[in-house]
């Protein structure tokens, strides 16, 4: 890609042209920084200058960790006692970092809403470079919230109610068991930001992730019509995450697919546990299949298919039960994008993509259906058919009595051992069907160990995850540090009656749930 090409992409002119030894001379001396943080590998940046712009970070004026994810650290060889030195802020807020290569936003396109945006990227977030974990896997290490970026909309800037949120959210699906970013830490600047009228006290959050190449760094690319740059990024892609892909006959194809199957499985991880993303743009899908960005995530109380929680998805585009579609949407994007690489004519590569998206719906229902075979209990002698139409039965129940989804797939395993009274109070007064269904289900057998390792006990309710933020935006941590220690062990059961109403749904006439794109 020409210079001139990269300064008029992002609309940054001279800044997104700055040369390599410029920035870093740059930015050492706006802030004086010695070279001994942890080592990192710069593979993004090294490989990668096209997609890359250097980020100065804003120093901030009181440090101090709010929470450190001390398992993560641990797995990148990462000390928390140093992390918790004046050192490791400095390595966690942006600040030290070796040879003086700065961290860099990632530029990438997105389609948002279903509209194109050919310019997004990082604005507020920032690649630090990347670690080796414990099993020898290249781990990007990510900053959110240390100031502008040459591709920021706004100041660059983040609270801490949304970067606990970020840390909480990421850190309890994890211990779920579902593909996701992971959570660093966070660490509150001492900087106050004015926001929506009010001042909210400032922070950063450091978390991992295989990588943050989206699907949106792909359309990037292929907007800006450079096929040896959209051949090099595919070929980083399969080294890194699909390396299988690598020994196929057609290399780009087999990516493409490894990821349709992929995805499909995230997406069945998801529905599982009623979990609504928010906002499924293209920008906010990870090649590797991981989670990420929070931000206006919610879990279903009450089953309700049509759910959707963010404040300005007005006509639920990414609703609980649209996001299935939605995910098989932003395949074909991706498919769009790759196609150059799929066949020698334009027309044949774009068959071959749309061919191999559309097995996306054969491997989602197939992953839907093993993990609402496991909900249920049934064993794999119970054929695909009848658990599926069980599954299908109790949904529409759920749906219909507005029963609350994990309090009832939790309930079930009781109910296998004589007592369903877990089940049957979750309906307002007699339901007759459900009497038939539970006649069905048990007909078949079904496991209540294997259900409890399956079915929650907790989720991050959120009437309970904005309690424990509250507390923490005027300076408690707390219920924060509670709900935290609860969700890494979400399918274990506590005794005691205090923590009853972490498993409970919101209270009748709570209002309406609703979620904003704080992080």
């Amino acid at each position: 890609m020409t210079a001139e090409r990269r300064g008029s992409a992002g609309g940054d002119g001279a800044d997104l042209m700055m040369t390599d030894a410029a920035s870093r001379a740059a930015t050492n001396a706006t802030l004086d920084l010695p070279a001994c943080s942890p080592g990192l590998e710069q593979t993004w940046a090294e490989s990668f200058p096209e997609l890359s712009r250097p980020v100065t970070p804003v120093r901030p004026s009181d440090p101090r960790i709010l929470v450190l994810g001390e398992e993560v650290a641990r797995d990148l060889d990462l000390d928390p006692a140093y992390l918790g030195s004046a050192e490791g802020l400095r390595f966690l807020t942006g600040e030290s970092f070796r040879d003086g290569r700065p961290p860099v936003a990632q530029l990438y396109a997105g389609h948002q809403w279903g509209v194109f945006k050919p310019v997004l990227g990082d604005g507020r977030a920032a690649l630090l470079g990347e670690r080796r974990d414990s099993h020898g896997r290249l781990r990007d290490v990510h900053l959110k919230g240390i100031g502008p970026t040459p591709l920021s909309r706004v100041d660059g800037y983040a609270v801490v109610g949304p970067m606990l949120r970020e840390f909480l959210m990421g850190e309890a699906m994890h211990a779920l068991g579902v593909p996701t970013t992971r959570m660093l830490a966070v660490v509150a600047t001492g900087r106050p930001r004015a926001l929506d009228g009010s001042t909210l006290p400032g922070a950063v959050l450091a978390r991992t992730a295989s990588s943050h190449v989206r699907f949106g760094s792909f359309e990037y690319v292929r907007a800006q019509g450079d096929m040896a740059l959209l051949r090099r990024l595919a070929d980083h892609v399969i080294a890194r995450h699909y390396p299988q892909a690598a020994e196929a006959r057609h290399p780009y194809r087999a990516l493409l697919e490894e990821i349709v199957g992929e995805v499909a499985g995230l997406t069945a991880h998801w529905m599982r546990l009623g979990f609504v993303h928010g906002v499924l743009s293209t920008d906010n899908v990870l090649v590797a299949a991981e989670t990420v960005d929070y931000g206006p995530c919610a879990f279903l109380d009450a089953y309700e298919p049509g759910a959707h929680f963010s404040s300005i998805d007005r006509f639920g585009r990414y609703a609980y039960d649209r996001q299935p579609s939605i995910m098989r949407w932003n395949l074909e994007r991706l498919g769009d994008a790759l196609s150059p690489l799929l066949a020698d004519e334009t027309a044949a590569g774009e068959a071959v993509a749309a061919e191999i998206v559309a097995g996306f719906d054969a491997q989602y229902q197939r992953r839907w259906a093993e993990a609402f075979r496991a909900k249920l209990g049934l064993d794999v002698a119970v054929s695909a058919a009848d658990a599926a139409a069980l599954a299908h039965d109790a949904l529409s129940l759920l749906a219909e009595h507005r029963v609350d989804f994990t309090g009832f797939w939790r309930g079930l395993a009781t109910a296998v051992e004589g007592d369903d009274r877990a089940v049957r109070d979750r309906f307002l007064g007699p339901v007759p069907e459900l009497d038939t269904w539970l006649v069905r289900w048990r007909a078949l057998a079904p496991d209540a160990a294997m259900m409890r390792v399956v079915n929650p006990r907790y989720i991050a309710r959120n009437h309970i995850v904005e309690e424990a933020l509250q507390a923490a935006n005027e300076g408690d941590l707390t219920p924060f540090e509670q709900l935290l220690e609860l969700l890494r062990k979400p399918y274990t059961e506590r005794p005691g009656s205090e923590y009853l109403r972490f498993a409970r749904p919101a209270p009748t006439g709570t209002a309406p749930h609703r979620t904003f794109c704080g992080t």
